[in-house]
């Protein structure tokens, strides 16, 4: 079978027979791939914890006709014990993973910008660079931006103008001027509005600044952009730590 070597981040594991299991990647080159790891699942397995989600590494696969089969793999980043040992970042780091395996798209279509966003997240978070909350939520707007879904905090959404502006609709893409204002629109403080552009932008030092009723307001909102976008929520934002 045809050998090629990538770098990933491990997405999620799924078992297979009595050793084996099926491992969920996101791929520099090759975008999400399914593969399979063969005996790691045996204590005497020579790389099964580094097949564990969160981990960053570099391996090598064999082309198979439904599954590819991973037959070496070497660390590049070990995040799994750092972010597995807070909660907060755990929590975190799991909608991450399935925010990235949501937005993708298909098998093996190139995604290169959605793999280096989550390696730096997953290292931020391992690294505990900045709150796990507010990680969380720029991870997820960079990625609906990267997606094609980018929010408009500056401008209105639908005609353009110059903001500041006081409703936010996520059908609509954003925040909305007075007059394309639509019914059910929320109405997010000015300080959370400043927040949500921060995070989008990586504006660390205002993100970092900002108070815990802003944070919370822009997570609700965060969390309906997505969902919208998505169609239906992540089942493990449900459990992040607020």
């Amino acid at each position: 079978m045809p050998l090629y070597r990538d770098e990933a981040v491990v997405l999620r594991n799924q078992k297979l027979g009595e050793a084996d299991r099926i491992v969920t990647l996101l791929t520099r080159q090759r975008g999400r791939v399914r593969a399979v790891a063969k005996g790691v699942r045996r204590t005497t397995s020579r790389f099964g914890s580094r097949t564990a989600p969160f981990m960053h590494i570099d391996l090598q696969l064999a082309e198979g006709r439904t599954l590819d089969v991973i037959t070496q793999v070497e660390t590049i980043g070990a995040f799994a014990g750092s972010i597995g040992a807070d909660y907060g970042a755990y929590t975190a780091g799991t909608s991450m993973l399935e925010a990235a395996d949501r937005l993708v798209g298909e098998d093996g279509h190139p995604a290169q910008q959605q793999y280096l966003l989550l390696v730096g997240g997953l290292r931020a978070l391992a690294e505990q660079r900045h709150d796990s909350g507010l990680i969380l939520d720029s991870f997820l707007l960079r990625s609906l931006a990267v997606a094609g879904y980018a929010p408009s905090f500056d401008a209105c959404a639908r005609c353009g103008a110059a903001g500041p502006h006081r409703a936010f609709n996520p059908a609509s893409g954003g925040m909305l001027c007075t007059d394309c204002r639509l019914p059910g629109s929320a109405n997010p403080a000015v300080d959370t509005v400043d927040l949500l552009s921060a995070l989008l932008t990586g504006d660390w030092p205002a993100a970092n600044a900002s108070l815990p009723r802003a944070r919370r307001e822009a997570s609700g909102l965060v969390a309906a952009y997505l969902q919208w976008h998505l169609e239906r929520g992540l089942r493990s934002l449900s459990y992040v730590d607020r």
